[in-house]
């Protein structure tokens, strides 16, 4: 054992000098409340150095395991190589998470450096014949280990991921999926880089505010506001970014305008300039079809599904197609509706993808006599906030204190320190709310750091981060949301209560749902954000206080069916995108935008709606590690509405014991078993779609 250790020790005293341990923050124990990051004293001149000696000290744990003489273990392998990698772990998750809410040029500019090194030093991991065989060796022992369940399934999940990742391919092989790899993870950044860039660089300018006729007063003044900030005081300025663009679309008498934004936020990538994302879509496309075929897959769609509970392209198109079928007729139906609204209101024209938000709104108010701004009041961001904590308090015992002594990465995200029911600390929970020129479209949940049961022991606790693009604050005014936003703040908690909860012995296997499953933590706790009895806590009027009024909670609710076959349309349109786009068996010559209207033709999209994301600005698939999963929000909401069907079932949507068993079997021990058997362990019954089309309102 003398060896390994030696080898490590001096490949750490070489990679680390003194003095780049002393100044540099990211290379220290973190003397902060917590051990969270020191955002105030990390400076973008850090991450390189600490990138790379955090790459070094995984690489000499890494040769330890190699090195070692000892016949393979399980704790001298599979644990060892689980407990790796921590630095590199902690070092990325904070310069990631500033480049993806707060990103300036330098820090982009880094990350087309940090990331081709990223890639070649888990190549080189992945791809390690001596570690493999170290791997391969146990896992064709293990029924004679006497491990137990956890060990079993970490064992099996590695084993998994190193013949994924190339490890039992040729030399020659192996060198190819290398160069693949390079190649997707710079081809990927970029298409972020240029989907950013070209969010920012759209700006449609108003001059008089005659032409926002319609739009709220709060709207005109954001709109105002920025074009103040950007120079251009005494007029309006509209963004893609959707605080901006859906109001306009929604309520802006002036059709021109708002044809002109919509293009503005769906021709994003697609505007054959610097920043256009065709010609790396089919980069990407082909070098995924070449990967997978490498690695014995018919296609890349087999390749992703294999481990999903999907499994198949084949029920993936089957499932979607079930429901594109009825969502498809419901839609006509509400367009019909509408062109009967403009041709009553002598509109004198067919309507148009842009113009469907603006008759949608003028429909909701017929059919429900509800108007989303007689909402918002009652939807001010700190109560909605604090109507996920009552709900998290309510079902899981969960209390949230404020922190001000956390150090912040930008001054507008807020912390709190999250405790147990017994009083116990469990979690940090930092949010980040408004869209800024630094920040990603869109809203999403990661981790600073998971959870962790260190070899002596001891536990190491999340730090969970959650982001938004809400509007900003505007002279002091409260922020007020949409229904929409408040969801979609439900809906990031939920997955930061499966970040708070998730536990297990190994790495591997903590808080490791898959792919479509992991949505149904965020998606159920959308369920309770629409219950009169919690809307009652939160949904309260920001001048005065009062509830929301019974009635308007009674049209909210009835409500929930309109525009389902639009907004059911428009997202399975991008799910069937995503897989069309990796259905290919061979690699092709694309026209893209041709590639992308024979795809929504095939399956009869109308022209009046388009994918929710076109493929130039489909960040999810070619950015955000959802390719071949956009289907997952979907697969997932038959088990969220399943899922809340077993709280309604008891009376109480915050039973107790049906908590617990969600807790302990989806949040907390969801990724040591297969995920159908998980879910039989709450649910005691295979989830069925009736309960998604019922809450839908697709039923015949």
């Amino acid at each position: 054992m003398k060896k390994p250790i030696l080898l490590f020790l001096l490949g750490f005293i070489l990679a680390c000098s003194p003095d780049s341990m002393k100044n540099n923050p990211l290379l220290q124990e973190y003397d902060t409340p917590f051990q969270t990051p020191p955002f105030d004293e990390i400076k973008t001149e850090h991450f390189m150095p600490a990138v790379r000696e955090a790459m070094e000290q995984n690489r000499a744990e890494i040769d330890a395991i190699v090195n070692n003489q000892e016949a393979p273990t399980f704790e001298n392998t599979i644990a060892a190589y689980d407990r790796a990698g921590d630095l590199l772990s902690r070092v990325t998750a904070a310069f990631f998470t500033l480049n993806r809410s707060d990103t300036n040029e330098e820090l982009q500019a880094l990350a087309r450096e940090i990331t081709p090194e990223l890639t070649k030093h888990r190549n080189e991991i992945q791809l390690n014949p001596v570690l493999f065989e170290k791997i391969q060796c146990l896992y064709q022992k293990r029924d004679s280990l006497n491990l137990d369940a956890q060990q079993m399934r970490t064992l099996e999940k590695y084993y998994d991921d190193f013949v994924r990742g190339g490890a039992a391919l040729s030399d020659e092989d192996k060198e190819t999926l290398k160069d693949i790899n390079t190649q997707l993870s710079n081809l990927s950044l970029q298409f972020g880089q240029n989907l950013l860039a070209e969010t920012n660089d759209f700006k449609m300018v108003v001059d008089n505010v005659e032409d926002l006729a319609g739009l709220p007063e709060s709207n005109i003044r954001a709109a105002a506001g920025l074009a103040e900030s950007l120079g251009n005081e005494g007029k309006y300025v509209f963004t893609p970014n959707k605080p901006s663009w859906i109001p306009f679309l929604q309520y802006v008498h002036n059709r021109d305008l708002r044809e002109k934004l919509y293009k503005g936020y769906y021709m994003r990538g697609d505007n054959n300039n610097a920043n256009d994302n065709k010609e790396i879509i089919k980069q990407i496309v082909n070098l995924r079809v070449r990967r997978a075929k490498l690695l014995g897959f018919d296609t890349y769609a087999d390749f992703v599904l294999v481990n999903n509970m999907a499994k198949t392209p084949e029920a993936v198109f089957s499932f979607l197609e079930r429901v594109w079928e009825p969502a498809l007729r419901v839609a006509k139906e509400e367009l019909a509706a509408m062109q009967k609204i403009a041709d009553r209101e002598g509109a004198g024209f067919k309507l148009e993808s842009w113009d469907w938000w603006y008759y949608a709104e003028k429909l909701r108010k017929e059919k429900y006599d509800l108007d989303e701004n007689e909402i918002r009041p009652y939807l001010k961001l700190e109560n909605v906030r604090d109507g996920l904590f009552y709900v998290a308090n309510n079902l899981y015992g969960l209390t949230f204190e404020r922190r001000t002594d956390i150090p912040l990465y930008n001054p507008s995200v807020e912390t709190f320190e999250v405790k147990d029911k017994d009083g116990s600390h469990l979690a940090i929970l930092y949010l980040d709310y408004p869209t800024r020129a630094g920040k990603n479209a869109g809203a999403w949940c990661s981790g600073l750091r998971g959870y962790r049961k260190n070899a002596d022991g001891t536990e190491q606790f999340p730090l969970v981060t959650v982001t938004t693009n809400f509007p900003a604050p505007v002279d002091g005014e409260p922020v007020l949301l949409s229904w929409d936003e408040a969801e979609t703040l439900f809906h990031e908690f939920g997955h930061a209560l499966d970040g708070f909860f998730g536990r297990g012995d190994y790495d591997r296997i903590c808080g490791a749902l898959p792919r479509d499953m992991v949505e149904l933590p965020s998606q159920i706790n959308e369920h309770w954000a629409i219950q009169p009895e919690v809307l009652e806590v939160y949904a309260r009027h920001y001048q005065t206080d009062d509830p929301m009024p019974e009635a308007l909670i009674t049209k909210l609710v009835n409500s929930s069916h309109f525009n389902q076959g639009f907004m059911t349309v428009e997202f399975i349109a991008a799910a069937l995108l995503d897989m069309e786009w990796h259905a290919a068996a061979e690699e092709q010559s694309y026209d893209v935008n041709t590639f992308e209207k024979n795809a929504m033709k095939k399956y009869g999209l109308i022209d009046e709606i388009i994918p929710r994301y076109r493929s130039t600005y489909f960040s999810h698939i070619f950015n955000g590690g959802y390719a071949v999963g956009y289907y997952v929000y979907l697969w997932a909401e038959i088990l969220d509405a399943d899922a809340f069907d077993a709280f309604k079932e008891t009376g109480d949507i915050f039973d107790q014991e049906t908590a617990g068993k969600f807790r302990k079997y989806i949040l907390t021990e969801g990724g040591w078993d297969e995920p159908m058997d998980q879910y039989l362990r709450f649910r005691g019954q295979e989830p069925t779609e009736v309960p998604l089309l019922r809450n839908r309102g697709l039923l015949k």
